[in-house]
């Protein structure tokens, strides 16, 4: 197991050990892989209702036909955005970045 000195914190954390302080800090951090998680709606169910579904089967959940679906990174709400096709495939269109005051 690698040791990890006081000293080579400071190094990543910058000279005052607050944090990055300088672009090749965060360099180290930008090929962290990070889970990304486009949330259309949510329902509940009674397990006889899961138990019945089958393929073809229509899951109605509660939000509306074009109202905006919460965008997660790790688990926590980053942005809200539009369903979007692009060649072929969805994605999604960033329409607002939530605020820390807004969690």
């Amino acid at each position: 197991m690698a040791e990890i000195k006081a000293n080579d914190l400071m190094q990543v954390g910058g000279a005052n050990g607050s944090g990055m302080n300088s672009g090749s800090n965060i360099d180290m951090l930008m090929d962290v892989s990070l889970n990304v998680t486009v949330e259309l709606g949510r329902t509940k169910m009674a397990l006889r209702q899961i138990l019945d579904l089958q393929q073809g089967s229509v899951v109605e959940l509660d939000r509306l036909a074009g109202e905006a679906v919460d965008i997660f990174v790790n688990d926590r709400l980053v942005a809200m955005g539009e369903v979007v096709v692009v060649d072929d495939k969805f994605g999604v269109r960033i329409t607002e970045l939530t605020s820390k005051q807004s969690k």
